[in-house]
């Protein structure tokens, strides 16, 4: 069955909750029951040898937890007598059955339905007459590992989330991020280091600070098993939606990793992993989300910590908290000395240019430049998310780069490499096919500067290209009389005093000269004008677009001259046979 096919089967779910529950209400009911079967169909082979062994220990005295988990060949268990097949067999009693199966399990996943707030949507399900046909439903899906694999199970859970959210106006892309995405961005943050990743009993972590429902953790975790089956990949997240929360802990149990390694909570208020640092870093942060509720928190961390702290940098301003997550990721890496880290995160545009010289954003934007962090940026195609159709860029950071790396940062335009989406979802009209992933990978991984149709796709630059200083340009305060009005007092005595209505401020390249540049482009035009050194700002910005614009000359006044007397010998014609 495909993806559609399934997602469609499991929606047909909501036929059963019309009326009594509002369509905005449909998720609190159908993704936990997604998630019961799943781990119903999971559990369901070694069911009855999970009991058995249960009795048999319990009959002996001895603690039956590891026992019954190695019978059950998971990180979790459920030591209940029922299971979905057996609850349709009660309906006077399915209330109690549920509740007794549900308890059955394992504590980790016993967390998860009360993220989800399950016991709640049991008795209103109940009360409403629906519990039994709703569990009924459900225990006739098959949604086992072998019939519905681990990847196609995301892609639904991503569906359901999806609909959910435009059902209830909410912004799905805060949950999860397009598969087709993560594959390039794992592809990105591993190129580099596919030799140590291909040596065998090789261990590395990898973090996810905006976890969602997980994607990013787990098509890295098959990457990882594709390309080296003997390395093994830990994997750590946070995630603050709840609902997303349950289904990344869901997920990860059945994959046997460690769920206490994800956190539930607000990275930017409460560092969940707060003594770690990590070999692989991802995160897909909301876009233009604003960090007013935890801004107390962070503007105490940075006032108190510093640069001892996650951002001593700079604060962007309180309408979009997207570099506070950049700025997290970078506190996250691990030491050059013990291996050094890379990261891959999704920005909107603004962290690329917003804010001049000596604002927050473009502090930190110095800090990863002047640092020698940032090693690419990938420009994508827009309307590739589903709750948002504008441009997104993946920048990719180290504090290990490559020898040719070093000093440089190279920007991919693959804005023109996408293929349309046959069925558009939210904003998403638009994918990247195998073949587009393989060509941003190649480029990447070559690093070189290339160039397809005549238009430039890959371009390198020095580091300082992107910094600039912000000089103040003064003129002198004038007299009635036109005279210089000079000063009386200090330091000032004696020397022309600025007329602030003539203030001015000029941006000059790293690259340049402050003075060469003055004379030429200033003083022609102010002969009386001076740079105030003290207010002196360094700056850096990201013109991403201005890298890759190519000058299309104008048509010719001839060709115009033509167009126009077509266009006015066919009006003419018209209204002659008007006329007639």
């Amino acid at each position: 069955m495909n993806q559609q096919s399934l997602s469609a089967l499991v929606w047909s779910v909501a036929d059963l909750l019309r009326g009594d529950y509002k369509q905005a209400e449909y998720g609190r009911v159908i993704l936990p029951m997604t998630v019961l079967r799943r781990l119903d169909c999971v559990l369901a082979s070694t069911k009855a040898a999970v009991l058995a062994e249960h009795a048999q220990k319990l009959q002996m005295g001895i603690n039956p937890e590891p026992f019954v988990l190695r019978k059950a060949g998971q990180s979790f268990c459920n030591i209940s007598p029922m299971d979905m097949t057996r609850l349709k067999g009660d309906s006077d009693h399915i209330k109690e059955n549920l509740y007794s199966y549900l308890n059955g399990f394992s504590p980790a996943v016993r967390d998860v339905f009360e993220r989800f707030e399950f016991h709640t949507q049991v008795e209103r399900l109940s009360k409403a007459g629906l519990l039994y046909q709703v569990v009924e439903k459900f225990a006739g899906f098959d949604l086992h590992p072998e019939s519905v694999s681990n990847y196609q199970m995301g892609l639904v859970f991503e569906e359901l989330i999806r609909r959910f959210a435009e059902l209830s106006n909410e912004t799905a892309g805060e949950h999860f991020t397009p598969r087709e995405v993560i594959r390039l961005m794992v592809n990105l943050l591993f190129i580099e280091d596919d030799q140590v990743l291909a040596t065998p009993g090789v261990v590395r972590t990898l973090y996810d600070p905006t976890a969602g429902t997980g994607g990013m953790l787990s098509i890295a975790g098959e990457y990882l098993e594709e390309h080296n089956p003997q390395a093994r990949l830990t994997v750590f997240g946070q995630e603050l939606n709840p609902e997303s929360y349950a289904i990344c802990k869901a997920d990860m149990l059945i994959k046997g990793q460690d769920v206490s390694n994800v956190i539930f909570g607000n990275t930017l208020s409460e560092d969940g992993h707060p003594h770690k640092k990590f070999d692989y870093m991802l995160s897909n942060p909301p876009f233009g989300v604003e960090w007013k509720k935890v801004e107390k928190e962070v503007r105490k961390e940075h006032e108190s910590q510093g640069y001892n702290g996650r951002f001593g940098p700079g604060l962007p301003r309180v309408s979009d908290g997207s570099m506070l997550f950049l700025l997290h990721l970078i506190s996250k890496m691990r030491p050059v000395a013990d291996g050094g880290s890379r990261f891959g995160i999704v920005l909107n545009g603004s962290p690329l240019f917003t804010g001049g010289a000596g604002s927050g954003e473009s502090e930190i934007r110095r800090y990863v430049l002047e640092n020698d962090l940032l090693e690419a940026i990938i420009g994508l195609p827009t309307d590739m998310f589903y709750n948002t159709g504008i441009s997104t860029y993946i920048w990719i950071v180290s504090n290990r780069k490559p020898a040719q790396r070093k000093g440089k940062v190279q920007l991919i335009d693959a804005s023109g490499m996408w293929q349309k989406m046959r069925k558009s979802l939210g904003s998403k009209r638009k994918e990247l096919s195998d073949e587009h992933i393989e060509a941003i990978t190649r480029l990447f991984g070559s690093f070189t500067e290339a160039e397809q149709d005549g238009k430039p796709i890959s371009r390198i630059f020095p580091n300082t290209d992107f910094g600039y200083r912000t000089i103040t340009v003064e003129r002198p305060e004038r007299d009635e009389a036109g005279k210089i009005v000079l000063g009386q007092k200090g330091k000032q005595k004696g020397k022309p005093q600025p007329d602030a209505k003539l203030r001015d401020t000029e941006n000059v390249p790293l690259s340049e000269n402050v003075e060469v540049y003055f004379k030429r482009e200033v003083l022609p035009h102010a002969s009386d004008a001076w740079i105030d050194h003290d207010k002196t700002k360094i700056g850096y910005e990201i013109s991403f677009n201005r890298y890759f614009y190519v000058f299309q000359p104008p048509r010719s006044l001839e060709a115009i001259d033509a167009d126009l007397k077509e266009v006015v010998g066919r009006i003419q014609t018209m209204l002659t046979e008007v006329m007639r």
